[in-house]
């Protein structure tokens, strides 16, 4: 695949992206939320985002200020990669995969940069594109989410360690067309990418060295413990 082919995923996901969250601030409330089609596990419920994923957000006065420019360093290396991966011709799934991650981070990098400057709240009221008091500034903007799909909800069983008891969701995330997007992309890498199988491969095998290790080691201490006699080797140990 071609740099040409990648920038156009990037900007069709962009695209799609920016106009979904201009409709929802432009048309939602905060917190209004409708059923698509009368269905119960999928709804659109219209939320903003301050942090990062899961609403995790970095305390004190810069703590936006640093994700803003920390998601800008980390688009700007992510385009390098695409860059370099089509540069060596590398396979398509690890191309389309940079793409998707690359149209989603930066989909969200433009809520978080101009989104304070360009729109009023939406507490209370339909937020104005272009309005004259934004709610905000320069990257300290809030990414707009809504794609909401809770399939199932019941309550844990009582015996069931630390939620026992507790009424559950799922999926309670809500989220938007980058994020979207992010998730397939490394979904992808994690599948088709055969670095990053070898990788986990590599991880997993030494994890059961370590085991076997451990092993080893218990039953040279166990032996010496009941025997009195410190064992020099013990079967299956070298």
């Amino acid at each position: 695949m071609n740099l040409r082919k990648a920038y156009l995923i990037v900007f069709i996901l962009l695209v799609v992206d920016q106009l979904s969250k201009i409709y929802i601030k432009t048309n939602f409330i905060l917190g209004d939320e409708i059923k698509v089609m009368g269905m119960s596990w999928f709804r659109i419920h219209f939320i903003e985002n301050e942090g990062m994923a899961w609403g995790t957000v970095i305390p004190g006065l810069y703590g936006k200020l640093f994700l803003t420019i920390f998601r800008l360093v980390a688009v700007t290396g992510i385009g390098y990669w695409l860059w370099d991966s089509v540069k060596k011709k590398s396979s398509n799934f690890l191309i389309v995969a940079i793409s998707l991650i690359l149209a989603g981070a930066f989909g969200n990098i433009i809520d978080s940069v101009f989104y304070g400057v360009i729109f009023d709240e939406s507490y209370g009221n339909l937020a104005t594109l272009f309005a004259d008091k934004p709610y905000g500034h320069w990257l300290y903007g809030r990414v707009v989410d809504m794609l909401y799909f809770p399939l199932f909800e019941g309550n844990w069983p009582e015996w069931f360690p630390i939620w026992g008891g507790q009424h559950f969701k799922f999926f309670n995330a809500i989220f938007n067309i980058a994020d979207m997007a992010i998730s397939t992309g490394v979904g992808i890498l994690l599948v088709f990418n055969k670095n990053i199988i070898a990788m986990f491969a590599s991880l997993i095998f030494r994890y059961e060295k370590v085991l076997a290790s451990l092993k080893c080691c218990f039953l040279r201490c166990f032996y010496s413990l009941f025997s009195g006699v410190c064992s020099g080797k013990t079967d299956g140990c070298n």
